[in-house]
């Protein structure tokens, strides 16, 4: 379902509907980053999704990775909780999301990386290459924290 992305814009659509979502900063032993190509905006991101009724955030978490990249791994900790009202997404069936996401620190356990309906490339990436990627501003931010080894997660 394509999608389009509005952050602090007087002209985006109010929001009529919210969706807990999850999303994950997966480093290799390298310490790359696992990013996909979106396929609904085309944008560079972490994997992530919404939870699903009978899900626990943990499980909704390795359940989208896997789902979007082929990748297996648990949650490490929380890099922050991003909840702007400011930034919606609106579909082209009519909903318009807050957002509301739970970005989580993770250790890969396996797989191999491959695409998926919603994601048309999947790779890890250095941290020194991460400016050329074109990220929507909330998911830079994600990673941004991520980078900033906090001591606390982000809460906003």
């Amino acid at each position: 379902m394509p999608r389009v992305d509005y952050l602090n814009d007087p002209e985006a659509p109010a929001a009529n509907s919210i969706v807990p979502a999850v999303s994950a900063i997966v480093p290799d032993s390298e310490g790359r980053i696992l990013l996909i190509r979106r396929t609904d905006n085309g944008y560079w991101a972490i994997p992530g999704g919404g939870v699903e009724p009978g899900e626990s955030v943990r499980q909704a978490t390795a359940r989208e990775v896997m789902e979007e990249t082929g990748i297996s791994c648990e949650v490490t900790g929380v890099v922050g909780i991003y909840s702007n009202p400011g930034h919606v997404a609106a579909y082209d069936n009519g909903e318009v999301r807050q957002q509301f996401s739970i970005c989580f620190r993770t250790r890969m356990t396996g797989g191999e990386p491959r695409t998926s309906d919603e994601s048309s490339q999947v790779r890890f990436v250095a941290i020194s290459d991460l400016p050329s990627y074109k990220m929507h501003p909330s998911i830079r931010l994600r990673v941004d924290h991520y980078l900033e080894e906090r001591s606390e997660p982000y809460i906003g």
